[in-house]
């Protein structure tokens, strides 16, 4: 049941949809079927000039609608498996462009979270904000000892706003759902739902300080890039302050050519930061557009990024991380196969599928992209043709995967803005490949071994207590009299099973000794015996465990 409040604000989303000329968006979905007579007689139906393309007056209209909504279509253009590309391109042109509120608002709003007097906090706070957003603003402040510190702080209100505009796009989803035909390729209540996890993350200003203080701690040295740190003793749920940090604004092309940077390593930098992030960590920073993005300018030659606002955070799981490494090397050999195999083994894919057709699949989507050099190649756009694969054979992919297409795609931008020749290709392959090898070597078996060495070492406690009572079982009386009443075929079947157990037991058992007496003489490489006595101890194990 919609309650009044919904009604109403789905009312004011209804005026303004009409107004910049998308009641075809309204028709579509029946979203107002008891008041469709009242829609037809509204002037605003028929007196309405529509000015612009569709893309471009959808945008216009989540603007006016507020910065939920203009968030959630900032969400929306990340899902270029579900939008045509010109409504896909114009949502993410959305910026946050709302005016601040009072900093006497923000200094009480602090002084409540925080229980002292600002003048007790800070050396001097700033209540002229340096910027605003939908969510939050920020001030600039200095500690007591002088350092120099941005103070972010909710803005009022917030939740109130947020809870009530939740309620219309889950009431509105499920409207579309029920009446429009083409819910079933846009799945409107997943896209909400994945939005609804997204924006009540970011109202934690403790969960984003948690984000910044993770991704400080993964590049602490780096000369690469700097993440400001984080004031614990003055966060809050509603309140964070961290590190001011003063460089150029990625965009600001002008003044970094100015100061003689290095553009094209600044470049290549952003595209290592990046697959850094995401393989060598498995954390990364998924909302990197240029407004969040500074560089530090102080030696021009060696330029360093500096981040900002980390609400929005993405991991993979770590077999995503490994078939998505495995299916960007098998692209760039046009190893369409070995793709196929790796959407099944991946589980982007049903495991019933045809190899070959998906195979045929993956050729059809993927050879045109080669007709342009190797280093105009968008890695994002490929990313997003293997989903569309994924799609077309009815998987669902997880909605970390788009996020990461998503940031994939703004550093992709980012890059090629500040170097237009930038190849991507050339900077990130032997980033993946290194991780490939690091990942399925023998270096990383055997660290996978030490991690979980107190399992290993429990079952080979067991291994001579179960290798005892399997011979016990093979050759004492209770397989004869288990048998005696079957019938030959059953006997002869039971004696060949009960043949290939010992040959199992004798051939383990004397492999897992040639592993010890390997390692116990020390011999050099140690790794054969390591590898060659853990093989068999599990191996024995599993086998004697199965049931008769």
């Amino acid at each position: 049941m919609i309650s009044v409040r919904v009604a109403g604000r789905m009312l004011t989303i209804h005026r303004k949809l009409v107004r910049y000329g998308l009641d075809d968006f309204v028709r579509a979905t029946h979203l107002y079927r008891p008041l469709r007579f009242v829609f037809f007689l509204s002037p605003w139906t028929w007196f309405t000039r529509r000015r612009g393309t569709r893309a471009e007056r959808l945008r216009l209209a989540l603007e006016e609608l507020g910065p939920i909504f203009v968030k959630f279509g900032q969400l929306l253009s990340t899902r270029r498996d579900l939008l045509p590309v010109d409504i896909a391109d114009e949502l993410a042109k959305l910026q946050d462009r709302v005016p601040p509120f009072p900093g006497a608002i923000a200094r009480a709003r602090i002084e409540e979270e925080l229980g002292s007097p600002v003048t007790a906090l800070f050396g001097s706070f700033d209540e002229t904000p340096l910027a605003a957003a939908s969510i939050a603003q920020v001030h600039a402040a200095t500690l007591t000892d002088g350092r120099p510190v941005v103070v972010k702080v909710l803005r009022p209100g917030m939740r109130e706003v947020i809870g009530r505009d939740l309620e219309v796009l889950h009431a509105l989803a499920a409207l579309a759902e029920r009446y429009w035909s083409d819910s079933r390729r846009f799945r409107p209540k997943e896209v909400v739902a994945e939005y609804e996890v997204t924006i009540l993350n970011e109202l934690d200003l403790m969960r984003e300080a948690a984000n910044a203080s993770q991704l400080r701690r993964n590049f602490l040295g780096s000369t690469m890039l700097h993440v400001p740190e984080v004031h614990w003793d003055l966060c809050r749920r509603e309140v964070m302050v961290m590190e001011r940090i003063h460089g150029v604004q990625i965009s600001d092309m002008a003044k970094l050519r100015a100061a003689g940077t290095d553009i094209r390593k600044l470049a290549e930098n952003g595209v290592t930061i990046f697959f850094t992030q995401v393989f060598s960590h498995n954390f990364f920073h998924a909302d990197m557009h240029p407004g969040n993005i500074f560089v530090d300018i102080s030696d021009p030659a060696n330029p360093k990024y500096a981040a900002v606002d980390f609400g929005i955070v993405g991991t993979l799981d770590p077999r995503d991380q490994l078939y998505l490494a495995g299916n960007f090397l098998a692209f760039f050999e046009r190893d369409y196969r070995r793709v196929a195999v790796l959407h099944i083994e991946s589980g982007w894919v049903p495991a019933g599928t045809r190899v070959d057709e998906l195979e045929s699949a993956v050729r059809t989507i993927c050879e045109p992209i080669f007709n342009k050099p190797l280093k105009e190649i968008s890695f994002g756009l490929v990313l997003l043709r293997l989903f569309e694969i994924a799609r077309r054979f009815q998987m669902q992919i997880q909605p970390q995967l788009f996020l990461l297409q998503k940031t994939l795609l703004n550093i992709e931008g980012v890059g090629r803005d500040l170097y237009p020749e930038l190849d991507i290709w050339k900077t990130a392959l032997p980033i993946l490949k290194s991780w490939m090898r690091e990942r399925t070597g023998p270096r990383a078996m055997f660290a996978h071994v030490r991690e979980n060495w107190a399992d290993v070492a429990e079952a080979l406690k067991l291994l001579p207590i179960i290798a005892r009572r399997a011979v016990r079982r093979a050759y004492d009386e209770e397989l004869v009299i288990r048998t005696e009443s079957a019938s030959l075929d059953a006997l002869r079947a039971e004696l060949r099973e009960s043949r290939r157990r010992t040959d199992t037991i004798i051939v383990s058992a004397a492999a897992f000794l040639g592993g010890i007496v390997w390692i116990s003489l020390g011999t050099q490489p140690g790794w054969p015996g390591w590898l060659l006595s853990l093989a068999s101890a599990l191996f024995l194990a599993f086998r004697l465990r199965r049931p008769d």
